[in-house]
């Protein structure tokens, strides 16, 4: 289903939901663009702009939102009218074309290129083997136009990508192969090698990967972030299961390295339902060492980060301990925490969890209740306007990962909070009065992921 909202600083509306035509789909990460990944921005010395920002007097306008679906393989199109009041599906991309074309499944991420072109990650083969590949629409037709990379280039297992023509790179991450992990989270998995723990590296004039980096104490990297500046040599990605950030960066000599800049610290905790994934262990599980006898302890588990579009404060979502941190990256080597609040999760009062240690709080955070509704899940996907001011939330991560983690999520639907951000001091503060509750659905309850601003947000736009 996609959903517009029609949102204020201090009201929220469910204006108008599409229907995805195949039911049970799970959309991955949608993009809102006709051609404005290369948006108009003056920044010196040299900008070049390839693609025009929507308002100029050029004919480039934000006109279709694309839908990867990972669990049917098909693309939809759904198409915001001029008022955003209703959407309608203008094309549906079926999986069997790009199986034929492609060899390619599991469509996540998309972005929209220079060229106009349309381009979208995989996470693997049409039989849920892992390949990071990725498919190249016609920005006119949608027309499958076949794969980016060379044939037989394909990541070994894929997630989210971005790119940086100046510096001829584009960087892209890794999950674990769709076999894995559509069903549910299950340790034993991650301690086999089947989860991902590299970076790849490619050359985004000859599509093809021309350096691998393994994580230090890095498992499962998922969102990667350039920062918007477009000479910019750096970046952050989001190890989910290590609950850290790691910073890639150029080397003077054209190689790139990574380091691990961020450690959200594990909870010793008791009635956590995995007591055979450590938080504490991770490490050795990453370096091929055998687990010690386990301590009950998830993992923060960030499944999204944003940077604002100043490049100064990075955003990111702990789904499972259940806060949303701000960091100052002023100095991208040193991050400097400025803002944390905690939306629901599974660590709050009153649960089946029970803190036992805890490095960094004095108890453990109150349900969260916002107009009368207890919200269930985490914070899950996260987008922050282009002023910076305006951080909206959703608390569904993956259909199969909500049953394991979240069971309330499927009876009661996922939800959409706002919070308020201090763009001077730094700090998050929740709007009380913003709620978007995707339980009361005419289908019935539905699990919101990922969201987008009709005319920009801070990762819909690469500049160039």
């Amino acid at each position: 289903m996609s959903t517009l909202t029609s949102t204020n600083s201090h009201t929220s509306t469910c204006a108008h939901s599409c229907r995805l035509i195949h039911r049970g789909t799970c959309a991955g990460n949608t993009g809102a663009c006709a051609y404005t990944n290369c948006h108009l921005r003056r920044h010196p010395p040299k900008a070049q702009t390839i693609c025009i920002s929507p308002g100029s007097p050029h004919t480039h306008k934000r006109t279709h939102k694309h839908i990867p679906c990972n669990s049917s393989t098909n693309l939809e199109n759904p198409w915001p009218r001029r008022v955003l009041t209703q959407c309608r599906p203008l094309q549906v991309i079926e999986p069997q074309e790009v199986h034929t074309k492609c060899n390619l499944g599991y469509l996540h991420t998309s972005h929209c290129l220079a060229s106009g072109e349309v381009m979208i990650s995989s996470l693997g083969d049409p039989k849920g083997n892992g390949k990071g590949g990725f498919v190249l629409l016609d920005g006119e037709t949608f027309e499958v136009k076949g794969t980016w990379e060379r044939p037989g280039g394909a990541a070994p297992m894929g997630y989210d990508f971005w790119y940086q023509p100046r510096h001829n790179v584009m960087v892209s991450t890794e999950w674990a192969p769709p076999n894995v992990l559509k069903d549910g989270f299950n340790p034993a998995d991650v301690e086999a090698g089947l989860y991902g723990s590299h970076l790849h590296v490619w050359d985004w004039q000859r599509h093809e990967i021309i350096q691998t980096l393994p994580l230090k104490d890095g498992l499962v990297p998922l969102e990667i972030r350039f920062l918007h500046d477009p000479a910019a040599d750096q970046g952050f990605v989001g190890c989910a299961l290590s609950s850290n950030i790691q910073r890639f960066f150029k080397n003077e000599g054209g190689t790139w390295s990574v380091e691990k800049v961020i450690q959200v610290p594990p909870k010793k905790v008791k009635g956590w339902m995995l007591p055979e994934m450590p938080g504490e262990c991770l490490e050795q599980v990453g370096n091929g060492r055998p687990l010690p006898e386990p301590t009950p302890s998830p993992p923060g588990l960030i499944t999204d980060i944003l940077l604002s579009l100043d490049d100064r404060f990075l955003y990111f979502s702990n789904w499972l301990h259940g806060d949303l941190r701000q960091y100052d990256i002023s100095d991208p080597q040193k991050p400097r925490l400025t803002g944390q609040i905690f939306l629901g999760g599974s660590i709050v009062k009153g649960g089946s969890v029970q803190v036992l240690e805890d490095q960094e709080l004095q108890c453990q955070p109150e349900p969260l209740v916002v107009k009368g509704k207890r919200v269930a899940g985490g914070p899950q996907m996260i987008q922050l306007s282009l002023d910076g001011k305006r951080l909206y939330v959703t608390t569904s991560l993956y259909s199969g990962w909500d049953k394991q983690f979240y069971p309330d999520l499927i009876r009661e639907g996922s939800v959409m909070l706002q919070i308020d951000v201090d763009t001077e001091k730094g700090g998050l503060k929740l709007n009380p009065n913003f709620l978007v509750d995707f339980g009361k659905e005419p289908l019935g309850p539905a699990l919101a992921h990922e969201l987008r601003y009709p005319g920009g947000d801070c990762s819909s736009d690469i500049w160039i």
